[in-house]
């Protein structure tokens, strides 16, 4: 018997790959792993980035600002300022916006993302917006009208004629349109998508729940929407109604963003709002009253209900206004596929 008929021929000998030993891949320092996830830098860490970066621009702003515009004295008994011109409110708004923007264009090449994630990236942003600038001017209009036929708000006449009508309700439309942007940027922007990012990635951990971003979101949207409304603290003529009523505003808001994975269906009801309350119906706006707006009013009644020296938005019927208002966002704006979900 031929010993050589058992052997394989030689090519496939050779062809046989020999299995090389496994590797195991070099675990991440304890350095990396202490400032980068799974999803790129840790949220914490840019929180702190955008926080330190905003808070040092804003110190050198004042300084340089009181060094070159030392601010006159203020008498023992002044009254705070409790009116705004539309000059004023366009610098006030604009340039905080820029900063902010500016601020967030840096985070976003720092952890490599497209700044339209952080709430302008919508493809229909025009539809939301003025869906938003109907729903404000419309919902305000309604709770207008209930204090008007309870006998809560006086109606004392009009204080804008011919093209001035126009021309300052154009000024403070731009006006608010600003403060839309930077109030839902600033608090909705990024700091809402890095906030969710980090208590999201607590969540999974946490609980290995599925629900982890639905979770983080209306967790940093709570702690949002409290600092949006303690940032209203310091507002003349301000009232205990009328910060609960922005903190719940500022719940609607995130409500808008959930829905439309963008903020600019809460920039135009933001927007309209405002100009309403300041431009349109001549009514205090957190204890502030608008210059050159188009009808003179005055509250009557009890602060709870009337709203008092707040306006609309110290009256308990906010309540019931913010409730119709979400449920117009919820049965009115479809849930987008870039919508937070």
């Amino acid at each position: 018997m031929n010993s050589d008929a058992t052997l394989p021929p030689a090519e496939s000998l050779s062809s046989t790959p020999v299995p090389s030993p496994s590797i195991p891949p070099t675990p991440p320092s304890t350095l990396r792993t202490i400032f980068i996830g799974k999803d790129g830098l840790r949220a914490g860490w840019s929180l702190l980035i955008f926080i330190a970066i905003l808070a040092t621009i804003a110190i050198s702003v004042n300084v340089i600002g009181h060094k070159l515009y030392p601010p006159a004295p203020k008498a023992a008994n002044a009254a705070p300022q409790t009116s705004a011109t539309p000059r004023f409110a366009i610098l006030s708004e604009s340039i905080p916006f820029l900063v902010v923007f500016f601020i967030t264009w840096i985070m976003s090449k720092i952890e490599r993302r497209p700044n339209s994630v952080y709430g302008f990236g919508d493809s229909r942003k025009f539809a939301h917006f003025f869906a938003g600038l109907a729903s404000g001017v419309t919902c305000l209009s309604l709770l207008i009208l209930t204090l008007w036929k309870t006998g809560l708000l006086v109606f004392d006449g009009r204080l804008l004629f011919g093209s001035d009508i126009l021309r300052y309700g154009a000024i403070w439309l731009l006006a608010f349109f600003l403060v839309g942007l930077l109030e839902e940027y600033l608090t909705r922007g990024y700091l809402q998508y890095t906030l969710t990012r980090g208590l999201a990635g607590f969540y999974e951990w946490a609980f290995k729940t599925r629900h982890s971003h639905a979770l983080g979101f209306w967790t940093a949207a709570i702690i949002m929407s409290i600092l949006f409304g303690l940032g209203h603290s310091n507002n003349p003529g301000e009232s205990p109604i009328g910060l609960l009523s922005v903190g719940l505003a500022g719940m609607v808001f995130c409500f808008s963003l959930w829905r439309t994975g963008s903020l600019w269906f809460a920039i135009g009801l933001h927007t309209s709002w405002d100009w309403g309350q300041s431009f349109l119906y001549g009514v205090a706006d957190s204890g502030r009253m608008a210059e050159h707006h188009l009808l003179a009013t005055h509250p009557a009644g009890k602060p709870i209900l009337s709203g008092g020296t707040t306006g609309p938005e110290g009256s308990i019927f906010i309540v019931a206004i913010l409730a119709l208002i979400s449920l117009i966002i919820l049965f009115t704006v479809p849930r987008t596929r870039s919508g937070a979900q």
